[in-house]
């Protein structure tokens, strides 16, 4: 059995595996990766000979790390990484080209209904009742959306929002507020089973999983990197941010918004910690922080959404999708039964 895992920002690690009786009896890894000494690979194969097929990603690393020599130079992959390649060897991990993905474009809903569809749909993959899902969002009314453990008092300023009409909704997943409104932000959401990111820290999984992305912009003129833990910036400053939710049932949720053409100046008249943001940095207008989309590609934001789509379907199995009535249903009573009631949006004060 082979499989394969690419480093992100490293090389490409392969592994060819035998096992009997539910155990890895030999192992070849090979790739375009740099080892010294190069009798090292030996070593390699050796640790993960005699391992239950069971064992996981980090527990194949430990046996590598433990079977290395002082002085052993890994340069483009880790003892991971190939715990990574074994697993997808055994059909314990999965990488990209083994899924189909639906591909939904935008749609405009309220943006709180984006926030439900975001657990709807991941649950919906955990269960196996959905193929793995990349979405776009398009919204009708604007919203600061919450991360899941920031205080509501700390971050929001109440008059601010009322002055301007913007509501507020917590998700799910961690990080940062997102300060939406229509056609200021390009905002996506992929639903994967966690096969896709077994073995992989958060950390790790963050630049995994933004890696398509990295090609999209640049696909529109944008040379990015990734900044961990859950930036994405160009040499201009940073474009977007990430963030995630692991689902115990068996699927990740990784959603990114890039800032568009934001009005920073009402941003900062609604979000406290943007103040603070800027304050630290000796900053008085967000401007200089935000990087727009709209200002580095010169193009509309339904065109950067449109080849962000033909970016991700140019390297990956895709079929054109859209949201069932059911979802919608689902996703319209988690609205009203969660994401739109105080408890939920005050639980940290």
């Amino acid at each position: 059995m082979r499989g394969e895992y690419k480093v992100p920002g490293g090389k490409l690690v392969a592994v060819d595996v035998e096992v009997a009786d539910g155990m890895i009896t030999r192992a070849f890894v090979h790739g375009d990766f740099f080892l010294e000494p190069d009798e090292a690979l030996e070593d390699i194969n050796a640790a993960l000979a005699g391992l239950p097929d069971t064992t996981n990603a980090d527990g194949l690393a430990r046996a590598i790390e433990a079977a290395l020599p002082d002085g052993v130079e890994m340069i483009g992959f880790t003892p991971t990484s190939v715990g990574i390649a074994v697993r997808r060897a055994l059909g314990k991990a999965t990488g990209w080209a083994d899924h189909t993905f639906d591909l939904i474009g935008p749609v405009t809903l309220q943006p709180a209904m984006h926030v439900a569809l975001d657990e709807v749909l991941t649950r919906e993959v955990a269960a196996g009742t959905r193929p793995p899902t990349l979405r776009f969002w398009d919204w009708d009314s604007p919203l600061v959306v919450m991360g899941s453990f920031q205080s509501y008092r700390n971050e929001i300023d109440p008059e601010g929002a009322a002055r301007h009409g913007i509501g507020v909704v917590r998700r799910i997943s961690g990080g940062g507020a997102m300060f939406m409104e229509p056609g200021n932000c390009i905002t996506y959401s992929l639903h994967a089973p966690t096969s896709l990111v077994e073995g992989l820290s958060f950390e790790q999984s963050y630049a995994f999983l933004d890696d398509w992305v990295m090609t999209a912009l640049a696909d529109v003129g944008i040379q990015a990197r990734y900044v961990p833990l859950n930036d994405i910036a160009s040499e201009k400053g940073k474009i977007a941010g990430a963030a995630q939710k692991r689902f115990a049932a068996g699927a990740v949720l990784h959603h990114v918004t890039m800032a568009y053409d934001i009005d920073a100046d009402k941003m900062l008249e609604v979000l406290r910690i943007g103040r603070e943001k800027m304050s630290d940095k000796g900053t008085k207008s967000a401007n200089k922080r935000v990087d727009p989309m709209r200002s580095q590609t010169g193009l509309p934001r339904d065109e950067i959404i449109r080849r962000f789509m033909a970016s991700f379907a140019a390297t990956h199995d895709v079929r054109e999708a859209s949201y069932t009535d059911a979802e919608l249903d689902a996703a319209r009573a988690l609205m009203d039964s969660k994401f739109l009631t105080d408890a939920w949006t005050h639980r940290v004060p």
